[in-house]
């Protein structure tokens, strides 16, 4: 399990064989761009905390002034080692950028990095979360009866109307969901700010995999829906 004691804090440029910290792309001995390593992750690459409530204009900056840096072109007439690197940041740019540029994904890549990510596609979206069993169950009833409604030839606002009003709990139930996860957000850079415990760090982060878990299960169960609509 990854953590803040843990991390490497050092790079080593394959130029000029000098130390760097990880949170650099150049090297400070030579200038050279640096190879992409198996340390850091995409927070410290933008230059920023593990954190999950991040100004949008900030990160938006960052990418621009990095994408420029790492740009290929600038890297024509530079040695295969150097045009290897700014190819392999330009890329890992790109990817970290579209991970940490929405709140859910920067949950999500934080319960990776953390060592909290769930553990296989069944507790991801397949598995329903104990909460949600009451409304899983209603919802599931319904279903049936529209399927049922909609084979013996009902007028569609007949089951139509139904399935909308199936749709409103669940969609109470996202809402209360997106708020749950953006106090814990709050929470989680707080006690980062204030250097939490392991023991507080790791509850903050069990709490948004369970919220999280939910949130994604609410998802399909409302995409279930949509496509009965759609039918």
């Amino acid at each position: 399990m990854t953590s803040p004691s843990s991390t490497p804090t050092i790079q080593v440029c394959r130029s000029c064989g000098g130390g760097a910290p990880v949170d650099v792309h150049f090297c400070p001995q030579c200038s050279k761009i640096l190879s992409i390593g198996r340390h850091g992750d995409y927070f410290t690459f933008f230059g920023l905390p593990r954190k999950l409530r991040i100004d949008p204009g900030d990160l938006d900056s960052r990418f621009r002034t990095l994408s420029r840096q790492f740009h290929p072109d600038y890297y024509y007439n530079a040695t295969p080692a150097e045009r290897r690197a700014s190819l392999e940041r330009s890329s890992y740019l790109n990817d970290a950028y579209r991970q940490l540029r929405t709140p859910i994904g920067r949950i999500e890549y934080l319960l990776d990095v953390e060592g909290f990510a769930p553990s296989g596609p069944e507790q991801a979206s397949e598995q329903v979360p104990a909460a949600l069993l009451e409304e899983v169950f209603a919802l599931n009833e319904e279903l049936d009866e529209v399927r049922d409604l909609r084979a013996s030839g009902a007028p569609d606002e007949a089951w139509r109307s139904r399935l909308e009003r199936a749709r409103r709990p669940i969609d109470a139930k996202r809402a209360s969901h997106e708020a749950q996860l953006e106090d814990l957000a709050t929470r989680w850079d707080a006690l980062v700010d204030a250097g939490g415990s392991e023991v507080e760090r790791h509850a903050l982060l069990k709490a948004l995999r369970e919220r999280l878990l939910e949130r994604n299960y609410i998802s399909n169960l409302l995409a279930g829906i949509e496509r009965e609509l759609a039918q």
